[in-house]
């Protein structure tokens, strides 16, 4: 299954299990403020995705992840989920709702990951519910719904 032609899902060298979730722009807000990601299906209706490289320019002022990269990387993850589960088509869907609840701080220099899973799928929209976690650390949990593209 390949996604639309803007993405990049192949195996992920040196993550045996592991399919890539990039852009083939790297110009665009993917590669230039996240950074190299990963993904594998977890289940029938999951998926786990991976922020591999946590730099510096990710942190706040406190030295931890900062919240608007958690909340973008939850953004895209939601976006891979639906592909990887739903085989949906990504391109030209949007954004209807994300609520997110911060429980702790994620640490630079540590990979950070996003279970997703879809919770329903309706003609237009995907329900989706998950959280982010580094290790055995819950950063964040979350709630969102996508709008699949209209069908011209």
């Amino acid at each position: 299954m390949q996604p639309d032609a803007e993405f990049i899902h192949e195996p992920a060298p040196g993550h045996p299990g592991w399919f890539t979730w990039t852009l083939d722009d790297d110009t665009r807000f993917n590669a230039v403020g996240l950074g190299p990601m990963i993904i594998r299906r977890e289940g029938a209706r999951s998926a786990r995705v991976r922020l591999l490289d946590l730099e510096r320019r990710h942190s706040n002022m406190h030295g931890n992840v900062h919240g608007g990269v958690t909340l973008a990387f939850v953004d895209v993850a939601m976006f891979a989920t639906m592909f990887s589960v739903l085989g949906a088509q990504v391109s030209g869907s949007v954004t209807l709702d994300l609520h997110n609840q911060f429980i702790g701080a994620g640490q630079i220099g540590e990979p950070l990951d996003v279970l997703c899973e879809v919770m329903r799928e309706t003609g237009r929209l995907v329900f989706l519910r998950g959280s982010v976690e580094q290790g055995d650390r819950l950063v964040s949990s979350f709630l969102g719904t996508l709008r699949k593209p209209s069908v011209r």
